[in-house]
C-alpha cells in the first residue's frame, strides 16, 4: 500500500545523497516538460544532491540531456547506457560492445517487423533511429491509444523472441541483454563516482510512474511514485513507498518541495 507524501517525513531524507527519476509522465506532463520539475532539478542540484534522470528514452537523448541540463548524468535505454559531463566533455558508456549493439540490433530489426505485422496499430517509436541497444514500439505516444490486451500482444511477441521486455507509460521496449534501469544506476554510480549503489541504496530517492521502474522500487526503499502510477499498480508486483498528490511533472515539484522543506 502506498502512503501519501505528507508521510514523508524527516527521517526518510536524514542522510539523503541523491535523486534517480524517470523523465516521461514523471518530469512531464501531458507530454511536455512541466517547467516546475525542471527547476526542482536545479533546486535539489543547489541543496547538493545529485540529480540522475533514469529513462528508456534513447542515446540521442541521452547526448542531448546530460550536457543541457542541471545533471549529473542521464542512464537511457532502460539501464543499457550512461552518460555523463566530465571536465567540459562527454563521457559515454554502454552495457554491451560495439559489435554485440550491431548483432542484436539485427535480430531487433526482425522483432519490429514481426510486432508490426501481427499488431497493427503499433509502430515503431518516433525516437528509434537514436536509439543505440534497444527497440521502441509505440502504443500512444504518436499513435491512437492501443487496448491492455494489444499492449500484452507486444509484450509477449518480444518475449516469445527471446527478448527482455518493459512496459513504460507510452511504450513496450525490448532488448537482448541483462541490463535494466537498476543495473544502469549501478554501472552508472560505480563509473561516476567510484561508489558502489548498493552500500548506499538507503541514501538515494527514486521516482517513477510506471511497470518499467519496477525494478527501482524494489530495490530502493525511499521510493515515490507520482500520481499517474494508478494506472499501472493492477500490473505491478513492487509499488513505491510513497506517492504524490499531483500527476506528472507537478507530482515531481511536489516531491522535491518536500524533500528540501525536511532539509531546511
Amino acid at each position: 500500500m502506498m502512503e501519501p507524501l505528507s508521510e514523508l517525513d524527516a527521517a526518510a531524507v536524514d542522510g539523503l545523497v541523491g535523486v534517480f527519476t524517470d523523465i516521461d509522465d514523471t518530469l512531464t506532463h501531458q507530454g511536455r516538460l512541466v517547467p516546475e520539475a525542471f527547476l526542482a532539478l536545479r533546486r535539489l542540484a543547489d541543496a547538493g544532491l545529485a540529480v540522475v534522470p533514469v529513462t528508456g528514452r534513447p542515446g540521442g537523448w541521452v547526448d542531448h540531456l546530460a550536457r543541457m541540463w542541471p545533471v549529473d548524468g542521464v542512464v537511457g535505454e532502460n539501464g543499457g547506457l550512461w552518460f555523463f559531463m566530465e571536465d567540459g566533455r562527454l563521457v559515454r558508456r554502454f552495457s554491451q560492445g560495439e559489435a554485440e549493439r550491431r548483432a542484436n540490433r539485427e535480430r531487433l530489426d526482425d522483432v519490429a517487423q514481426l510486432i508490426l505485422a501481427k499488431v497493427p496499430g503499433a509502430a515503431l517509436a518516433s525516437d528509434q533511429p537514436y536509439r543505440d541497444l534497444d527497440l521502441a514500439i509505440d502504443f500512444c505516444e504518436d499513435v491512437p491509444p492501443l487496448s491492455r490486451e494489444e499492449v500484452d500482444r507486444i509484450v509477449m511477441l518480444f518475449r516469445s523472441a527471446g527478448a527482455t521486455c518493459k512496459v513504460s507509460s507510452i511504450h513496450v521496449n525490448g532488448w537482448y541483454g541483462t541490463f535494466d534501469k537498476l543495473a544502469g544506476c549501478r554501472a552508472f554510480v560505480r563509473d561516476r563516482w567510484g561508489r558502489d549503489l548498493d552500500a548506499e541504496k538507503e541514501r538515494w530517492i527514486y521516482v517513477g510512474d510506471s511497470p518499467n521502474d519496477e525494478p527501482m522500487f524494489a530495490h530502493f526503499p525511499r521510493s515515490v511514485g507520482v500520481a499517474n502510477i494508478a494506472a499501472f499498480v493492477d500490473r505491478m508486483t513492487h509499488l513505491p513507498r510513497w506517492v504524490t498528490p499531483s500527476e506528472g511533472g507537478h507530482g515531481f515539484a511536489e516531491l522535491a518541495d518536500r524533500i528540501l522543506a525536511l532539509r531546511g
